[in-house]
């Protein structure tokens, strides 16, 4: 098959233009977003860990960015860092992977039945589904570890209330219920479907805008064109949600094993950190999400599609004419 303009894949000839071009399978979808997850973690848990201490700092400990990420490589060695991967690569594994699946099952259905077109409006539902439903089955819980382990300073590991990912969720759920895991979990469910109705809408509406890419058409993206389309659909998401990603990070923060918290709930945290600290302080950690979730976002779908795009043309060529 000869190269497209563009450096992507020409769809084949033989398609019956009477019919919608057959969809990638959800288990396959899933994969191939486990993958971009797995290889995204790695690159960009540093940016994750500087965000959240940022976003929890309220005494101006940290100048910026640099001065943040110095600070800890500095005082407690460049791995930390890294410090809760193991819980942020899990995590991404299993939220992509779910993302990417439950937006497949959703936009089947919300497909026109005659036609087998999808809408704007269909596309913009199933991405806030598939939102909705890692936020509440995989990310809250593994970011209240995650943020829990970032936010705990210092060398010496016996000194630390939270010894790794395991133990950090036991000690939550021993002390503040199993419910504690799920702490912070409304604002995770607006910030993760507002963040996937506008990726998935953008990232369809990137690739034909400018490959001329159309879902279901059998072109495959170079992987720098993917990068291209993933790294600007991520980039309202981190905007628009900057609040929602701020109040989540203060409400997994806090332990109610000590009584009384600071933040009752999400429009108690909204207002509160708006009187005390101002309108700018519900947009902190923004410069930092935004060097991290387009980035993110660019290798996820660099892999994604090339694994999806693999099996298209593997199993979903139609027979020759």
């Amino acid at each position: 098959m000869a190269a497209g303009e563009g450096g992507a894949t020409p769809p084949s000839e033989e398609w019956n233009s009477k019919k919608s071009p057959p969809s990638t399978p959800p288990y396959v979808r899933a994969v191939a977003g486990s993958l971009g997850g797995v290889v995204e973690a790695c690159c960009l848990q540093p940016i994750d860990v500087i965000k959240t201490r940022l976003q929890l700092d309220r005494t101006g400990a940290y100048r910026g960015i640099v001065h943040c990420g110095a600070t800890a490589a500095r005082t407690e060695g460049v791995r930390a860092l890294w410090k809760g991967l193991t819980p942020f690569a899990t995590h991404l594994t299993l939220k992509y992977a779910l993302r990417m699946g439950s937006n497949a099952v959703l936009q089947s259905a919300f497909k026109d039945a005659a036609t087998g077109d999808l809408s704007n409006r269909g596309r913009i539902a199933a991405g806030f589904g598939a939102g909705v439903i890692e936020a509440l089955l995989i990310v809250t819980p593994f970011e209240v570890v995650k943020i829990r382990l970032q936010q705990q300073k210092g060398l010496r590991p016996e000194l630390l209330k939270y010894k790794g990912p395991v133990h950090c969720a036991r000690m939550i759920a021993r002390e503040e219920g199993i419910l504690g895991l799920w702490a912070g979990a409304a604002p995770t469910v607006m910030r993760n479907g507002t963040n996937q109705a506008a990726m998935f809408t953008a990232k369809n509406a990137f690739d034909v805008l400018l490959w001329k890419k159309q879902e279901g058409d059998g072109k495959v993206l170079q992987p720098w064109q993917s990068m291209i389309s993933g790294f600007l659909a991520g980039t309202a998401g981190p905007i628009c949600t900057g609040p929602f990603d701020v109040v989540k990070t203060r409400l997994m923060a806090q332990s109610k094993s000590g009584g009384e918290v600071k933040y009752k709930g999400m429009v108690h945290a909204i207002r509160t950190i708006f009187a005390e600290e101002g309108l700018h302080a519900l947009w902190k950690g923004l410069l930092p999400r935004l060097m991290r979730i387009p980035p993110g976002q660019a290798i996820m779908w660099a892999v994604a599609d090339q694994v999806t795009g693999f099996y298209d043309k593997t199993y979903l060529q139609p027979a020759k004419l």
